[in-house]
């Protein structure tokens, strides 16, 4: 079968594209005709080796698709063959990825696609979607009337947070530039601040005298002194993004003001916390809330130049969904 994949870790010219043996369920497992997949952050560095993961090569590439069941092994139940499913859980941790044209999913890791969501736009939008649900809920714990601070909102995962911050009865403040700030203000955010300001704490500050309750930073930059200046007393900070900072903890003001800092990783996320996201994004998807600001769709061979544009910045805000079928 026809599929993206790497021999071994490396740089985005690492990705190849042509045949390798089709997968074969097991008794746990569905066989999935994959229609679409596409290319999040964490592929680049499933793919680089930033984010050590086992695996054997060759190594199908990508997190996401959705498709249609082909097979569904004994053990299996809750799927029948031409279901529509999605799933945000492959490339990773001994599982094979899912730009393929057919993909083995643990029965567990599968859900079905509501019938009035195209796949394209389901796959566009699952796995930034379940990050900031994770973010927000499991670690975030984030409550109704909370105020919720997203620096980098207009972003994929940054949009997401916005809706379902603000779905889940929080006051959202986002950071985005000039330019988005109508964008972030359509998704639910009750105040837009443009991240350029040079004066952006302070105006933070007058819109949140008490402090933030819950700051969640997609730009990876993580400037925890700032950040902790902001906190409300008993605010949480959840790291999401910047694999490579190294900021500075102002620990003592932390502590004295009982925060918290968690740090998150999707990749880790327990199977019953997948389950629960999945859950959620399913009910939130016909409603149209949960949509990506702009879609490339390409073929598979262009995987590689995909991956070289997302690692170089070029992609802010655009979601690519690669191809594997038609119809």
């Amino acid at each position: 079968m026809r599929a993206a994949y790497i021999e071994s870790f490396g740089p985005a010219e690492a990705i190849r594209i042509g045949d390798v043996p089709a997968p074969r369920p097991g008794p746990t497992d569905v066989l999935v005709d994959v229609r679409v997949s596409t290319v999040n952050p964490v592929d680049t560095f499933v793919r680089s080796g930033l984010f050590p993961t086992p695996g054997t090569f060759p190594l199908v590439i990508s997190r996401d698709l959705a498709g249609t069941v082909r097979e569904v092994g004994p053990g299996v139940t809750g799927f029948t063959v031409g279901d529509r499913v999605w799933c945000n859980s492959l490339g990773h941790a001994g599982r094979q990825g899912a730009a393929a044209e057919q993909a083995v999913v643990a029965a567990d890791r599968l859900y079905h696609l509501p019938p009035e969501v195209s796949m394209v736009d389901a796959v566009a939008v699952v796995h930034p979607a379940a990050t900031a649900y994770l973010a927000l809920f499991p670690h975030g714990r984030v409550r109704a009337g909370d105020t919720v601070l997203v620096a980098g909102a207009a972003g994929n995962v940054g949009a997401a947070l916005v809706v379902l911050a603000a779905q889940a009865g929080a006051r959202v403040i986002a950071t985005a530039s000039e330019r988005d700030a109508d964008y972030c203000r359509s998704l639910g955010a009750a105040e837009v601040l443009d991240y350029r300001d040079q004066c952006l704490a302070d105006s933070i500050r007058r819109l949140s005298p008490a402090g933030v309750d819950l700051l969640l930073d997609t730009s990876g930059r993580n400037d925890l002194v700032t950040a902790v200046q902001l906190l409300a007393h008993r605010g949480r900070i959840v790291l999401l993004a910047g694999a490579r900072s190294c900021p500075v903890l102002p620990a003592g003001e932390l502590y004295m003001k009982d925060g918290s800092i968690t740090g998150f990783v999707i990749s880790h996320a327990t199977v019953p916390e997948l389950a629960g996201a999945a859950d959620y994004i399913n009910r939130l998807l016909p409603t149209g809330l949960l949509r990506a600001r702009a879609i490339d769709e390409l073929p598979l061979a262009a995987a590689a130049d995909v991956h070289r544009r997302l690692e170089n910045g070029e992609l802010r805000g655009r979601r690519t969904v690669l191809r594997l079928r038609t119809g």
